[in-house]
């Protein structure tokens, strides 16, 4: 089992969402057409993950965690892997994922647990985690907690490629060239 403190210079944040008690909702008026909301025994994962997943009021630093773990009367009672984030039609934020289960190291270390957090009132909350570290996306080999890149480590990415083209024009050139839209009416330079 991996030491869910970790190091300090390791750290990185999981989010733990903290469901309430059930209650019924109108499928008409909830974003993601829910009949009802909160945590009650008996949920299957399918339900579990049907309430816990949103929609909340999630800033942009929500897009760089991947692990989320629902809680309710203290414990933990599922892990999911974040995929992505989705506006939801009541202009908050909902999370798309996998549900974690047994042999999943997130799931094994949370799961049945206490809270990280303990109880809360806020239904989204942060801990730290030695889950999720990354390593810096320049290919220097340092980890990094939050984003995708150490400090400064972005530019020095660019500037290695560009170098490897010849200069600022070529690589100019040559990107104008290759690069072809991912999204339908994504522009191209």
């Amino acid at each position: 089992m991996v030491d869910a403190a970790g190091p300090a210079s390791a750290r990185t944040l999981l989010i733990q969402v903290t469901l309430g008690r059930a209650r019924a909702v109108d499928p008409a008026l909830d974003p993601l057409r829910r009949s009802r909301l909160g945590w009650s025994p008996g949920l299957s994962h399918d339900e579990l993950y049907g309430v816990a997943r949103g929609t909340w009021t999630l800033g942009e630093r929500v897009r760089r965690e991947r692990f989320v773990v629902v809680c309710a009367d203290g414990l933990v009672w599922q892990a999911i892997e974040i995929e992505r984030i989705v506006d939801t039609p009541d202009g908050r934020r909902a999370f798309e994922g996998r549900v974690l289960h047994r042999g999943h190291e997130v799931h094994d270390t949370y799961v049945g647990g206490p809270a990280p957090n303990g109880r809360q009132r806020n239904p989204i909350t942060f801990f730290d985690s030695a889950f999720d570290r990354r390593l810096c996306a320049c290919g220097c080999g340092n980890p990094v907690g939050r984003g995708d890149f150490m400090s400064g480590h972005d530019s020095r990415a660019v500037h290695e490629r560009v170098a490897r083209v010849g200069s600022v024009v070529a690589f100019l050139e040559w990107f104008d060239r290759t690069w072809t839209p991912d999204q339908p009416g994504e522009r191209q330079p």
